[in-house]
């Protein structure tokens, strides 16, 4: 070997060593294994920063924020309502959800398949008080195999139908890695989600009482006009309801509050709805049932906010404008551009009208005020602004547009008409331009220790591949399989690809492994398309490491990972495939 190779030998086995040991973060540690690598004189000083701008990193960040955008929008709502039930056990969510996402990632770029589906996920475990660890992998890994199933599914398939164009003159077809990918990614699934979500570590079956010590308040949706629930009773609500963790507590008409809780009145447009929840619930349920804030003369005046809306909770102390006064009294709406949502106040219930109901000290506050002047109204109440807990508004009349803005991109993408990255890039910029994601939150979206990391392990991994080092082990495996059965060599290229594949991003794998396929086919006279479909499915199944696939490296923020977590699942997973894929192989793309 030579010096260069040694270095970078040892700089990749030491970032293995402490991303394990895991007492340093792990963008600390790739970051100083970068700047080890330039002062070395492994990675050329120009090319240290290349990773930032790589599309991988590139296509990582864009990604969460376009996520981002598909929850303010309702659509993960949508998907979550039609598909997702919140008390099924962890097992046959994975199974549901997990499905859904290996087929959507048959025909759509796999990180997009899991951008959609990853704010389903964690809003479903919100919803059932659990962890989103415990699903976010699993997830990861069914998309993850899903894209092996056709051509356009993922970027090592891409590559080796290139590879095969231009070393033996015709391509794969769009469906040639079908019949292996479908039996592999099945049997993935099925032991992902009835035995592998186990082995991730702090996962349970429930966490229980996630929501439990949030703050409920007693707040007002309106019905608006043409509503489809209009004549029918209050109790019609009850499921979506009892589903969203809201409580109805009574009906307002014409200002007054109804007896009881009229479930049985019929509902007619302009009624308002007395609700007891917290933040997120009410949303959740305004968003679902198509409800308003408020009358529309209010919401014509918020809607004029640049910046989007935002949900503030805020303490009332004695010295506050609105204590002892209504928020209709004070001109909270006409002066601040601000409603009134709901009222917490501990040991006693509201049965009134929200903006008409006196505030007193020591109430908290949800109020629904323009983003860009949040600051100015919490001063202007003289109240107490609580911690930000991050709660967002659901602009569902955007729904369609966030999604034909998606999907749009992502068919694109698909079919080779524009580079995904560029793709992406467009939907954050229509999301920005539409107020979707409202500007001043896009930035906040993206997980910037992951960014770090890929940044800085890619120009690792390019030094590594320009110093031959790739070659090397190459050679070795060539060497290796010297007078074997062609089912070993074939067994043992698989496996060195998935090492590789955890080490590299799996489309540089699947570059470098795929020539050596074809090379070790023809040493031992045999079909190189058996190696080559071997290649495909071994560079796809990167699980042992969050930088193996952008999917792995997606989720580690957002479900709170550890570098060394992923093994845990990722290495019987990767047996599991090894003993399905072989065989599989062998059968459907015969050796002679």
């Amino acid at each position: 070997m030579t010096t260069d190779q040694i270095i970078l030998f040892a700089l990749f086995g030491g970032v293995f060593v402490f991303l394990l040991w895991g007492r340093l973060r792990y963008d600390i540690v790739a970051f100083s294994a970068l700047l080890l690598g330039v002062v070395l004189g492994v990675v050329p000083k120009e090319e240290a920063f290349a990773g930032f701008g790589h599309p991988a990193t590139i296509v990582v960040a864009l990604v969460l924020i376009v996520s981002a955008g598909l929850v303010r929008s309702g659509a993960v709502l949508l998907i979550t309502r039609t598909m997702i039930d919140a008390g099924r056990g962890i097992g046959s969510h994975i199974s549901i959800l997990g499905g859904i996402g290996a087929v959507l990632s048959a025909f759509m770029n796999n990180v997009a398949a899991l951008a959609l589906l990853m704010p389903v996920d964690i809003a479903t475990a919100r919803k059932a008080g659990r962890l989103p660890s415990a699903t976010l992998m699993p997830l990861s890994f069914a998309t993850i195999l899903g894209g092996m199933i056709t051509l356009i599914g993922t970027p090592p398939n891409i590559v080796i139908a290139g590879i095969r164009q231009d070393r033996l003159g015709e391509s794969f077809a769009m469906f040639d890695f079908a019949p292996v990918g479908i039996v592999t990614a099945a049997a993935g699934l099925l032991f992902v989600a009835a035995f592998g979500w186990r082995l991730i570590p702090g996962t349970g079956e429930a966490q229980g009482g996630g929501e439990k010590d949030l703050t409920r308040y007693v707040a007002e949706l309106t019905v608006p006009k043409e509503h489809p629930r209009i004549g029918k009773p209050v109790s019609d609500f009850n499921d979506v309801a009892e589903e969203t963790g809201v409580h109805i507590i009574g009906l307002i008409r014409d200002g007054r509050r109804m007896f009881g809780s009229a479930r049985h009145v019929g509902l007619e447009a302009g009624d308002s709805l007395l609700l007891e929840a917290e933040p997120s619930a009410l949303d959740e349920f305004r968003a679902s049932e198509d409800l308003d804030f408020s009358d529309d003369r209010r919401m014509t005046l918020l809607e004029a906010a640049e910046q989007g809306l935002s949900l503030v909770e805020v303490v009332v102390t004695e010295n506050s404008r609105i204590n002892g006064r209504t928020a209709q009294a004070i001109g909270m709406t006409w002066r601040q551009r601000t409603v009134l949502m709901g009222i917490s106040r501990k040991g006693r219930r509201i049965t009134e009208r929200v903006r008409g109901t006196p505030v007193r000290g020591g109430d908290i506050l949800l109020l629904l005020t323009p983003t860009e002047q949040v600051e100015e109204v919490v001063t202007w109440l003289g109240a107490l602004p609580l911690a930000d807990r991050g709660l967002a508004v659901t602009e569902n009349r955007k729904i369609w547009p966030a999604v034909a803005l998606f999907l749009v991109a992502v068919l694109g993408a698909s079919f080779g008409l524009v580079d995904l990255t560029v793709a992406l890039g467009a939907v954050v910029l229509g999301y920005a331009l539409t107020r979707i994601v409202p500007l001043h939150e896009i930035y906040s979206h993206v997980e910037w220790p992951v960014v770090v990391l890929l940044g800085s392990m890619i120009p690792l991994g390019a030094a590594l591949e320009s110093s031959g080092g790739t070659e090397l082990i190459a050679g070795w495996l060539n060497g290796a399989t010297t007078g074997q059965p062609a089912w070993v060599a074939l067994l043992l290229l698989m496996v060195v690809t998935m090492i590789l594949s955890a080490i590299l991003n799996n489309t540089a794998t699947a570059i470098v492994a795929a020539p050596v396929g074809i090379e070790m086919a023809a040493a031992l006279d045999v079909d190189p398309d058996s190696f080559l479909i071997a290649v495909a499915v071994a560079a796809s199944c990167a699980f042992l490491t969050p930088i193996g696939h952008k999917n792995n490296t997606l989720i580690l923020g957002p479900g709170g990972y550890r570098f060394g977590d992923y093994w845990r699942m990722g290495l019987p997973l990767t047996v599991v495939i090894l003993v399905v894929a072989l065989p599989a192989t062998l059968f459907f793309w015969p050796l002679r």
